[in-house]
């Protein structure tokens, strides 16, 4: 999926003009802050006019104000639109990837082409190679190697195939080998795509519970101000002052939390396109919230923590047997082995034995292949017959030959089981000559990972389908707070409640139509492109990269958009005391000269103090984006720590940068003569 850089030429210069149009208060009315700024600009101006042609007033001070009201408004526009044309750039993009195609609707045992659009819920066509899939779907027979980097930007193939949880496919993406049979899950215009697009078109993004909160107490703080405000001016006339309408427009702007008012829809549009970046389609801002507060991660063993394959780690010889011997039959027997397990046995014997892998054409061998039948493999070479399997196997084909398998043996088996691994018998010439030991390999720092959201108050669970013993070991060597084994639908669906009962929000990733009541209960259910439709039709969001892992990168993103959020709301509310000390010195220091005190930042005039903070009101708004969309950086903190570092940085830097902010206006005011 294309990825678009925040100062792309294009989307700044879609987000500027999309400034202006966002001034209808038809639009605005959704940002209560910025309507009542940009009400409080028009009746700003509505005075600046009257006076000009009245000759009446200070005009020209006046319309500075008014001036930097509507450029207030303007940037708090600019912040929003920046962030929405992001998403509507990737939209574009994925509208680029569709095209018509002709589909090969089967009907009967022929096949008529008519064009995709046409294609209904329930038909069934033919993919052949280089045809690009007519639209959603299961496929019901054949398997294919198909192309989804238009999806998913991903440019390596992947598998699909009837049956199990690799049967999804997506319309748009295109056949490179084979052919399959398609039966279609959705009518046009009710496409995985369509949903894409319409849902990175942030503007339609719906507000967050939080969010809604926030906004609520920002519309509180607006009425509270705008009281004490309106009671200034039959206070001024009863105090013998003169108060302009500008000027207490200009009070009530500083007043009010502007900051994160202007900044807020975009904190949360850029959460959304933060996770769209790593390939995770969220299907609501409520989802991206929802991570930020999980509890609880449920995470699949295979492919999450382990690394999906299991590898061979030790060679553990019978009685009387070398570990050379062992390694040497355990390798020649797993030389036409292609599976994972297979390569690592072959790779395990040449490091530690220094057994060179030998030429499988030059050695006259005949290789037995594993069967379901005798879940054995091995090889015939030279009047040698090795085998290898697992213990009831091997213990059964020595029972045929009219031998048994020494007790050690059985030992071994019995202690590699007790760990979590995976025991392998190897058998030459009718005797058991020791067992290899293959084992779930954990992924590289997944520990690490574990003891950092544990440090965030956030338990790990492990879903296995794999026996307690073996879950237990596994769990244990992870670092992982728990574990469920041998996993069922009911037992998945049964724990998330279980937990969500107790007032934990839950996460968890699924690719399988028995995942999907799962993933529907689940607070954050991540479901995996390359799964069923059910699948992704109950979770919240779609991963198109199928990596299980990034769920721990979706709390984190979730978690940094509620840490901007928090931030940047401490930053606007301590920002707001510095323009005290500029505004309220300046309005009475004629009627009470000891309000001289409090101007502490020795501003030149009344007017320059008034106007320095109204100016710095608006800069601090641009000077923001960036962070607000880049989000603050993230670290594996507690609730504490986060909250005491957000007071230090952004609550004593919000109060120390505007009392420097509008003294470097004010001086620049004075030197050119604008005050």
């Amino acid at each position: 999926m294309g990825k678009q850089s925040t100062l792309d030429r294009s989307i700044l210069l879609q987000a500027i003009k999309e400034s202006f149009t966002k001034l209808d208060p038809r639009i605005l009315w959704k940002n209560p802050v910025m309507l009542v700024v940009e009400i409080l600009a028009v009746i700003t101006t509505y005075f600046t006019i009257r006076d000009i042609f009245g000759h009446i007033g200070s005009v020209w001070f006046d319309g500075q104000i008014a001036i930097w009201l509507w450029i207030t408004v303007l940037f708090a526009n600019f912040a929003e639109a920046l962030a929405e044309g992001r998403g509507k750039a990737q939209a574009e993009t994925l509208r680029k990837t569709r095209s018509e195609t002709i589909a090969k609707k089967l009907i009967g045992d022929k096949t008529e082409n008519i064009s995709a659009s046409q294609l209904r819920k329930g038909d069934v066509v033919l993919v052949e190679t280089g045809d690009f899939i007519p639209g959603d779907g299961e496929v019901i027979e054949g398997i294919a190697s198909v192309d989804e980097s238009a999806i998913t930007g991903e440019s390596a193939p992947v598998i699909r195939e009837s049956g199990g949880d690799r049967s999804s496919v997506t319309g748009g993406t295109r056949v490179l080998s084979d052919w399959i049979k398609v039966q279609i899950t959705a009518n046009p215009g009710e496409t995985f795509l369509d949903r894409m697009i319409g849902l990175v078109e942030s503007a339609k993004r719906q507000k967050t519970p939080n969010e809604i909160a926030l906004t609520i107490l920002l519309i509180g703080l607006t009425i509270i101000f705008l009281l004490a405000v309106v009671t200034l001016e039959p206070y001024a006339v009863y105090s013998g002052m003169t108060v302009s309408i500008p000027v207490l427009a200009a009070l009530m702007v500083c007043l009010i939390p502007t900051t994160i008012g202007g900044l807020l829809s975009a904190i949360g549009i850029a959460g959304m396109d933060r996770l769209l970046k790593r390939n995770v389609l969220a299907m609501s801002g409520r989802a991206v919230e929802a991570a930020g507060d999980v509890g609880v991660l449920l995470l699949d063993k295979t492919g999450t923590i382990t690394l999906g394959n299991r590898m061979a780690t030790e060679f553990v010889p019978a009685p009387g047997v070398s570990a050379q011997m062992l390694a040497d039959a355990a390798q020649l027997s797993s030389l036409a082995d292609e599976t994972p397990e297979g390569r690592s046995i072959v790779v395990l014997a040449k490091e530690k034995y220094n057994l060179r892998e030998r030429d499988i054409n030059s050695l006259g061998a005949n290789f037995i292949p594993f069967s379901a039948h005798t879940r054995m493999s091995g090889v015939d070479l030279r009047g040698r017959e090795i085998r290898k399997g697992a213990i009831d196997s091997i213990e059964r084909y020595l029972t045929e030959k009219g031998e048994t398998m020494a007790p050690e043996v059985k030992s071994v088996v019995e202690e590699i089981a007790k760990k979590g691994g995976t025991p392998l018998v190897v058998a030459e010439d009718a005797k058991a000559l020791g067992v290899i030991y293959l084992k779930d390999v954990i992924k590289g720092g997944i520990s690490e990972r574990f003891a950092q959201l544990r440090r965030m108050g956030i338990k790990t669970v492990m879903i296995t389908g794999d026996n307690p013993l073996t879950a237990a070991a596994i769990a244990a060597e992870a670092g992982v707070d728990d574990f469920l084994a041998q996993a069922t639908p009911e037992n998945k669906l049964t724990l998330i409640r279980e937990y969500q009962s107790k007032g934990s929000l839950v996460a968890m990733t699924g690719d399988g139509t028995n995942d999907a009541p799962a993933l529907a209960q689940s607070d954050v259910g991540v479901a995996m492109n390359s799964g069923t439709q059910a699948a992704k039709e109950a979770g919240n969001m779609v991963d198109l990269d199928s990596n299980p892992t990034k769920l721990i990168e979706i709390v984190e993103i979730g978690k940094q958009l509620l840490m901007t959020r928090g931030a940047l709301t401490t930053f606007s509310i301590a920002n707001d005391i510095a323009k005290y000390f500029a505004i309220i010195p300046a309005l009475f220091i004629v009627t009470y000269p000891e309000l001289r005190v409090l101007n502490i930042m020795h501003l030149a005039t009344p007017q320059s103090a008034i106007l320095s903070a109204v100016i710095f009101n608006a800069l601090i708004i641009i000077a923001l984006v960036p962070l607000a969309l880049r989000g603050i950086a993230y670290r594996p903190l507690g609730a504490n720590a986060i909250l005491r570092r957000n007071l230090l940085i952004y609550g004593l830097g919000g109060l120390i940068a505007p009392f420097i902010g509008i003294k470097l206006i004010d001086m620049l005011l004075v030197a050119l003569g604008l005050n």
